[in-house]
């Protein structure tokens, strides 16, 4: 790029004027500026809406995980994402699951915390018992700003109060505990803590400054359990294998954050293909891993006394079938009705049973067989979609890659030409 990136007035432009200044200016071909231009199903009026200075599109490959049975009830899972080998193995998983009746999976509710952080205090204690005392007070004026919510049996039900000992000094921190039914509650906790900001100053004798929803909702969580087979699992040393391979995630933080984003993995997944926040998703989870100040895994897993293997997952699920893109997005709307969810708790619900089952497939892989041999043999795949293979050309270059250990870029154009002119020359 050899202009300046500041661009007055850009935000005022269309989709289509700013693409061309883009294009302009970044040295994009008329091809690329088309690609870009593409919103994947996304009408362009509401692109436009969602986010700023929007000049097109990005579309991920949108799946559909099978097999999976959750509470006796079974879903079709949608999953969108990048990444090779998640969406099988998902899949395998769910399929192995069932064989000892499927995933069990249950929710502390749509709770969500709301902080209001007050400095400038002389006396913390003091202050925090004056909140206390006005609890009923300073609920209600939460409460009234979203009589919607609250008629529907959400709203603001409790708050707590604790001091800090800060770096600026002590603080006072009120939250409030707010149900938000079928939203995931960003807005609607924001707009209940800003509200009682006047309330909160005059009690307290303190400044207010931020008033924002925590993403560590570790007052909704999702609890999934699962019970695998030893002989669907592939034995009982298979079974060691994986109980060996949490035992090393529990012991060290390098290990745990590989297992833990294999759950993210399939969590994640289903969150974009269902126009959920991944931002907050991801951020409470890992929040949640390092509660008792040593990150940990995600998920338990044991043999059982038959020999079987018992998979177990607590995370929070901030989730959300009002507002947000899960409204706006045409393709997010059309995957929740595939999935079948009705509220917040059955998508958190089918998320966490996806995350267990995700996990499972990693530590399955890694345990009989080594991650690399199913994982590589879709990255070949790409690899060769890549240097230029199409249709049958695409299997034949990726095994040629498989047999040779040698998946590269490189090796890949090289066996496109190679195969391709012994094609023509037959």
């Amino acid at each position: 790029m050899t202009d300046s990136s500041e661009l007055p007035g850009f935000y005022k432009l269309s989709m289509k004027e700013r693409l061309e200044m883009v294009k302009k200016i970044a040295g994009l071909t008329e091809e690329e500026a088309k690609v870009i231009a593409s919103t994947g199903g996304l009408p362009s009026e509401v692109a436009d809406k969602m986010i700023e200075n929007v000049i097109g599109g990005m579309t991920l490959p949108l799946s559909v995980a099978a097999n999976f049975r959750i509470n006796g009830k079974d879903y079709l899972v949608p999953m969108a994402l990048e990444e090779p080998s998640v969406v099988a193995g998902a899949s395998n998983a769910a399929k192995m699951a069932r064989v000892k009746g499927g995933f069990t999976v249950t929710n502390t509710g749509p709770v969500m915390i709301g902080q209001v952080q007050v400095v400038d205090i002389k006396d913390a204690e003091r202050a925090k018992g004056k909140l206390l005392s006005r609890k009923e007070e300073i609920l209600k004026k939460a409460n009234e700003q979203d009589p919607v919510l609250v008629s529907l049996g959400g709203g603001a039900k409790d708050l707590n109060v604790k001091t800090l000992s800060t770096i600026k000094g002590p603080m006072v921190v009120l939250e409030l505990i707010v149900n938000t039914g079928d939203a995931m509650g960003a807005n609607a906790v924001n707009t209940m803590a800003e509200a009682v900001r006047p309330m909160v100053e005059e009690i307290t004798g303190g400044r207010v400054l931020l008033r924002i929803i925590s993403n560590l909702a570790d007052r909704r969580l999702v609890r999934a359990t699962a019970v695998f087979d030893k002989k669907a699992v592939g034995g009982e040393e298979v079974v060691d294998g994986i109980v060996y391979a949490y035992a090393f995630a529990d012991a060290d933080p390098y290990r745990c954050a590989t297992h833990n984003k294999g759950i993210m993995n399939g969590v994640v997944a289903v969150a974009i293909a269902c126009g959920q926040d991944i931002r907050a998703l991801e951020a409470g989870a890992h929040s949640y891993a390092s509660r008792t100040g040593k990150y940990k895994p995600l998920t338990t897993w044991e043999k059982n006394s038959d020999g079987d293997l018992v998979g177990k997952l607590e995370m929070p699920m901030a989730v959300g079938l009002v507002g947000g893109a899960a409204r706006t997005h045409p393709t997010a709307r059309a995957a929740i009705k595939i999935m079948g969810a009705k509220s917040a708790i059955e998508l958190a619900e089918v998320m966490g049973a996806v995350g267990l089952a995700q996990n499972f497939a990693a530590l399955r892989a890694l345990a009989a067989e080594g991650i690399q041999k199913g994982h590589m043999k879709l990255h070949a795949r790409n690899v060769a979609v890549n240097a230029g293979a199409t249709g049958a050309l695409v299997d034949q270059v990726a095994q040629r890659m498989i047999e040779e250990r040698k998946i590269r870029a490189d090796r890949a154009k090289e066996l496109v030409e190679e195969l391709s002119k012994t094609k023509h020359a037959g």
